[in-house]
């Protein structure tokens, strides 16, 4: 179920905080986030963040097009390692088909 519109999107205080002090500096660097829940928001835009994985943080960059998506949607937790040959064999040999 959706967030409620009169409320607005979701984020958290402390990244508004840390975005601003980084738009006032001018320096183009990391901001560090563990809140893969909060919502990217246009004040955002050209902005760097590191969100985290759950092994390690992962930059990434703000455009327009990403506004109104979670942050946890640009650094997946999971990494596919392709399948295994061993999973071809096992499914030649006893497959359906």
């Amino acid at each position: 179920m959706a967030r409620s519109v009169w409320k607005g999107p979701f984020v958290d205080g402390y990244m508004m905080k840390k975005a601003e002090k980084a738009r006032a500096s001018g320096r183009n660097d990391i901001i560090k986030t563990w809140s893969r829940r909060s919502t990217v928001l246009p004040q955002f835009v050209g902005l760097t963040f590191g969100v985290y994985n759950g092994n390690k943080f992962l930059p990434v960059s703000v455009t327009e097009n990403m506004i109104g998506h979670k942050f946890g949607e640009f650094a997946p937790t999971r990494t596919f390692k392709g399948h295994t040959a061993a999973d071809k064999k096992a499914d030649k040999a006893g497959g359906k088909g």
